[in-house]
């Protein structure tokens, strides 16, 4: 019983790495674009300001954006 659960936790641990790989996650330098945005990520997103904003849309932490202006 011990085994065939341990087979199945490593089946899913595959499974999820694959996932990553996929997503191109890891490909990232990091999570987060910068400081700024680590701060938004944690307490500014309560109160989104036009500053806010301003900023994520000139150090891109969005990435691609299809927004129409």
């Amino acid at each position: 019983m011990k085994k065939l659960v341990l087979i199945i936790a490593m089946g899913m641990f595959l499974a999820g790495c694959a996932g990553v790989k996929q997503s191109e996650y890891m490909e990232h330098s990091s999570h987060y674009k910068t400081w700024s945005h680590l701060g938004f990520s944690w307490w500014g997103f309560k109160n989104v300001t036009a500053k806010a904003a301003d900023t994520s849309t000139a150090e891109k932490w969005w990435g691609i954006s299809y927004a129409r202006h």
